[in-house]
């Protein structure tokens, strides 16, 4: 990945020697661009690339080959191998800094940067910032959570309160379905609620090098007196599917990709609403939210003349038209400004929601990849705690586990997987690599898989395709590679040793 950055670097450079004065380089021509976009819109965005080709008044052509690659995986790929991935490609934000960590996000210029920031809603702008620099195009901005509700079961005049919510569910014996005990994006809405934040701050590399987190606060006592009165009922249910009606749900925090599926199953009885708010010591605290996005990252091109196309064309895909247009076919939440106003767009149900929720949400910045363990036991040690000094002291243990995050050793490497509960800032020298070999036990479960990373990382570079020796021990994920990650096939005791570019697997 290296050699082909310096090789980009290298082009453009020699290309400064010898372009002559013009204000604006010739981009007519034919280009083949490879874009990887979620199967849903591959048909979509052949169609928006044959309008391009038909409008653009600069003279060029583009030869696309669209490959169905989701925004989970396009990083993974993307990060294993830069050279060999989609000249534009479509991601979520939560992959954002490793993907500019591993140099494959080209930034955009001055002129691209001012107009999409001019363009989107801020929260989305940010998310596809490191630093002061822009290095994505916002693509959507509707991956935050809101309410479903059964209409038959719960009354309207209960949907803003926390506590009749509660009530409800439990009269009816009917569950209350908020993913409290095993997710952080979830149950960090009690502290947004109180005003608490998390906010990392990454240098223009995307390394994190600081935290402001207030979440062992005042306010954080405060939210998580509310979060206990939610996770302390019999009913609450620690999931966010919305089959969860199947099983017996009243209410289930979701978002928009479940909207189908539960007006499939609820029919007329299909209730959306924005989170309830909860009341601690006479006072009313609205539940927060995380607001999430999708963005379309550019890589890095060794000519200039294709790197400037690639650009014109992201811009092109993520602009009003086609988010207009993604919406209209798949119900995509545009993050273009104009279009969060149309009125088709203000009429769906979920996205209405989803906007009135909007008010009360935080958009998810970069964050520490660790900061998801770390912070999705809160709620087990909230149910746990007896009193006030328990809630307090449940603060206490995720403040401490946050601050190690940097005192951790991002140069040693730590063999992180199923055996460790996939813990990518583990302090337990069982998992390093000592002298570039590390000796564990994996476990009978149901994924025996891991992968090399440096703490607190979860970098992609060293795991099944690095494998030359003992490759009859591992899954065989042939091309297919997905998270890049080592399988075993059965349980026992292994060796794994990383010399710099290979891995070797040898059982005891």
């Amino acid at each position: 990945m290296k050699k082909f950055l310096a090789i980009v670097l290298a082009a453009i450079m020699a290309l400064s020697l010898c372009v002559t004065a013009s204000a604006e380089q010739p981009f007519a021509g034919e280009y083949d661009v490879t874009l990887w976009v979620a199967e849903e819109i591959k048909d979509l965005t052949q169609k928006q690339v044959d309008d391009y080709n038909a409008t653009n008044t600069d003279g060029i052509k583009i030869n696309a080959t669209i490959e169905a690659v989701s925004e989970s995986d396009a990083a993974t790929q993307m990060i294993t191998d830069v050279e060999a991935g989609g000249d534009i490609f479509c991601f979520a934000q939560d992959q954002f800094a490793r993907l500019v960590q591993a140099g494959a996000l080209d930034s955009l210029g001055v002129k691209a940067s001012e107009t999409v920031e001019a363009a989107n809603a801020a929260g989305v702008v940010a998310a596809a910032k490191s630093g002061d620099v822009l290095y994505a195009y916002p693509l959507t901005a509707d991956n935050g959570y809101f309410m479903y509700y059964d209409k038959s079961v719960i009354p309207e005049e209960d949907v803003d309160s926390l506590e009749k919510l509660i009530a409800d569910c439990e009269a009816a014996q009917k569950y209350f379905a908020f993913e409290m005990n095993t997710s952080a994006w979830y149950a960090a809405s009690f502290f947004f609620a109180t005003g608490c934040h998390s906010n990392w701050t990454t240098d223009d590399e995307g390394n994190f090098i600081s935290v402001d987190d207030t979440f062992n606060s005042a306010n954080g006592l405060v939210a998580v007196k509310g979060m206990k009165k939610l996770v302390d009922s019999p009913f609450h249910l620690s999931a966010s599917s919305v089959n969860e009606f199947n099983s017996g749900a009243a209410i289930v925090v979701s978002g928009t990709w479940d909207f189908v599926t539960a007006q499939e199953i609820l029919g007329d009885n299909l209730g959306v609403a924005d989170l309830p708010s909860f009341e601690v010591d006479g006072k009313e605290y609205h539940l927060g939210s995380f607001n999430g996005c999708k963005l379309m990252g550019v890589k890095p091109q060794v000519d200039p003349l294709k790197g400037g196309v690639t650009h014109r064309l992201a811009q092109y895909l993520s602009g009003e038209k086609c988010q207009m247009e993604r919406f209209e076919a798949r119900a995509w939440g545009p993050s273009n400004l104009v279009d969060q106003q149309a009125e088709a767009v203000q009429a769906n149900a979920g996205l209405a929601a989803l906007l009135a929720q909007s008010p009360y949400s935080v958009p998810q910045g970069q964050i520490h990849g660790s900061w998801w363990d770390i912070a999705k036991v809160i709620a087990d040690d909230v149910k746990a705690a007896t009193d006030d000094a328990g809630l307090q002291q449940a603060l206490d243990n995720y403040y401490n586990k946050i601050a190690e995050l940097f005192t951790l050793d991002s140069s040693a490497l730590l063999f992180v997987g199923a055996w460790n509960g996939w813990n990518n800032a583990d302090q337990e020298e069982t998992y390093y690599l000592k002298d570039g070999a590390v000796t564990l036990d994996v476990p009978e479960s149901d994924y025996m898989g891991g992968r090399i990373v440096n703490p607190g990382s979860w970098d992609t570079d060293k795991g099944f395709q690095q494998v030359t020796e003992g490759k009859e021990l591992i899954q065989d994920l042939g091309e297919d590679i997905g998270d890049n990650n080592i399988v075993f096939l059965a349980p026992g005791n292994y060796t794994v040793t990383w010399d710099g570019t290979a891995i070797t697997i040898a059982q005891n």
